[in-house]
């Protein structure tokens, strides 16, 4: 009979992420959630309280010979131009094996916030044209590239802010199919669980998510990198 350890090896052999990686998750707040303290130019080890703290935990309880080195540069109200400024000094020092980008909500929100000047607002067009930018700069220096569609809790795909965001999903889901990148569908996950249960179960305002919301998104990452909790 193998050893516990061997077992664990064994389950979690199959996922991409390879033993002792760095794994840089960047993105809003949704990233940054329970972090607490801002970030500077020093990135601390501290994931926060939300789905990056989930996947890391889930992965040293399944596999605890991986020890993967995972770091949080989430920003509170970030967006794809904020994200683009502070790139050289929150995601590149850090010399990440393993990439995940979530950026989107606020680009897709700031088009309904009527009271702020249109030079601020980031058209879809833009938003693609930055991130794929970032990518193209980034992903000869990794080993595996994950991008998280932005998403909205709410199910109805006819409601004007849903519909907006699915148009900044769809500009993820073509860069991850240009670059090579694992795609997370975050709106199809929560899409999945909306079918039992309401969107004020998850979030108040449809975006600020609770624990299960992060687990949601946990779960949806780690089944895109091929995790597997042993027998």
């Amino acid at each position: 009979m193998p050893r516990p350890d061997e077992r664990f090896r064994a389950a979690g052999g199959a996922m991409k992420i390879a033993p002792g990686s760095v794994v840089v998750f960047v993105g809003d707040s949704i990233t940054e959630w329970g972090r607490e303290t801002p970030l500077t130019d020093e990135v601390d080890g501290y994931l926060g309280a939300g789905y990056v703290q989930y996947v890391d935990a889930l992965i040293a309880a399944a596999d605890p010979a991986r020890r993967l080195r995972v770091f949080n540069t989430g920003v509170s109200g970030n967006t794809v131009r904020d994200l683009a400024e502070r790139w050289e000094r929150h995601v590149l020092p850090l010399e990440p094996d393993w990439l995940s980008i979530m950026i989107g909500i606020n680009d897709a929100a700031r088009q309904f916030d009527h009271w702020i000047p249109p030079e601020r607002q980031i058209s879809p067009a833009e938003f693609e044209r930055t991130l794929d930018r970032l990518i193209y700069e980034t992903r000869p220096r990794l080993r595996g590239l994950v991008l998280m569609t932005p998403y909205i809790v709410e199910a109805d795909s006819g409601v004007p802010m849903r519909a907006m965001m699915d148009r900044y999903g769809a500009a993820v889901r073509a860069l991850a199919e240009k670059h090579s990148a694992i795609l997370v569908d975050t709106q199809a996950a929560f899409d999945r669980v909306l079918r039992e249960m309401d969107a004020d179960e998850l979030a108040d305002d449809r975006v600020h998510v609770n624990a299960v919301g992060h687990m949601i998104l946990a779960r949806a990452f780690l089944q895109a990198v091929d995790f597997s909790w042993p027998a």
